[in-house]
């Protein structure tokens, strides 16, 4: 019974009862195990001379420890002891000062906060602190050095864990914060991976009907979206990436559902999405390829009859 594989499923029925006890007392003396070293670590991050450590091991382990977000959120000390963390460093963002050994302990701690952003028992909690305002100095640097494009990545990860789950509620936190302008200075600057992440929450946000609007309510929000979308579309043309390629796209088919930005966008869309420039970044993707043949739809001059001066974007602008 020892040399049972982990992923074997035991059928049900005569003759399983006693090898499901034995599996399941390894199980849970396995986990009881777990809790206990988990615990101990969470414990070690009120220590400053054990943290290090508490917060290396535990942003490892994170996927192994059941129930890990409710234990830091509710453990005393804890999330004030990652919020330390990452106030310290802030002394280190201008002028640009952070070391590759800071970067990657903050990151830990970032780790950590991501856990509880991910957690349906805490997601609520962790809102309701405003704790993502406290990252939003790590995604305002406009440093390219390997120490900020980490610590930027992981930041943009908690906001990323936030918006995963459809809920209003954490859109509307959001809108209420900077995140929009934070999102498309790292889609103007970041690495191409920071860059997908950064443009899959605008995406996210804009999936939500309140964000809808929300970035369609005035010419300036709208006009902000739509030129750093277009400037990656450009920078695409010259290095493709079919993933970063996908958010795109989304966000401007999700903002086609808005009928001034629809009028807008049949003038101010890239001639790089009508055309056939990234037909072998799409060959692979049946889904892009559908978003982007229903984007060019919506555009389309025969769709609607187009507004008259005075009722869409241009009419704001001028105003």
């Amino acid at each position: 019974m020892a040399n049972l594989p982990q992923s074997l499923s035991l059928p049900f029925g005569i003759g399983s009862v006693s090898a499901t006890e034995v599996v399941g007392g390894t199980q849970a003396r396995g986990r009881d195990r777990q809790m206990a070293s988990a615990e101990q670590l969470v414990l070690d991050l009120s220590n400053p001379d054990l943290r290090e450590n508490a917060l290396l091991e535990l942003s490892k382990k994170r996927e192994l420890f059941q129930d890990l977000a409710p234990l830091l959120w509710n453990s005393f000390g804890t999330i004030a002891a990652l919020l330390q963390e990452i106030v310290s460093i802030y002394p280190v963002l201008s002028p640009p000062n952070l070391t590759p050994a800071q970067s990657n302990r903050v990151c830990n701690a970032l780790a950590l906060l991501q856990c509880v952003a991910s957690h349906p028992d805490t997601r609520k909690l962790f809102i309701n602190a405003h704790i993502p305002l406290y990252l939003y100095p790590f995604l305002n640097t406009a440093s390219k050095s390997r120490p900020f494009e980490y610590l930027r990545l992981t930041s943009l990860g908690v906001i990323g864990a936030l918006v995963k789950v459809d809920e209003t509620e954490v859109i509307s936190f959001l809108l209420s914060t900077e995140i929009i302008p934070l999102c498309l200075r790292t889609m103007e600057m970041g690495s191409e991976l920071s860059k997908t992440v950064a443009t899959f929450i605008v995406q996210k946000i804009l999936l939500d009907d309140m964000g809808l609007d929300y970035i369609c309510t005035t010419a300036e929000r709208f006009f902000a979206v739509g030129r750093v979308l277009g400037t990656m579309v450009a920078a695409l043309a010259e290095q493709p990436s079919s993933r970063l390629l996908k958010h795109i796209i989304r966000c401007y088919l999700r903002l086609s559902d808005n009928p001034k930005a629809c009028d807008a966008l049949r003038s101010c869309l890239p001639d790089m999405l009508r055309d056939a420039t990234f037909s072998s970044c799409l060959r692979e993707d049946p889904t892009t390829r559908r978003w982007l043949q229903q984007l060019l739809h919506n555009v389309g001059v025969s769709r609607v009859p187009a507004l008259q001066p005075g009722t869409g974007f241009e009419h704001m602008m001028v105003n």
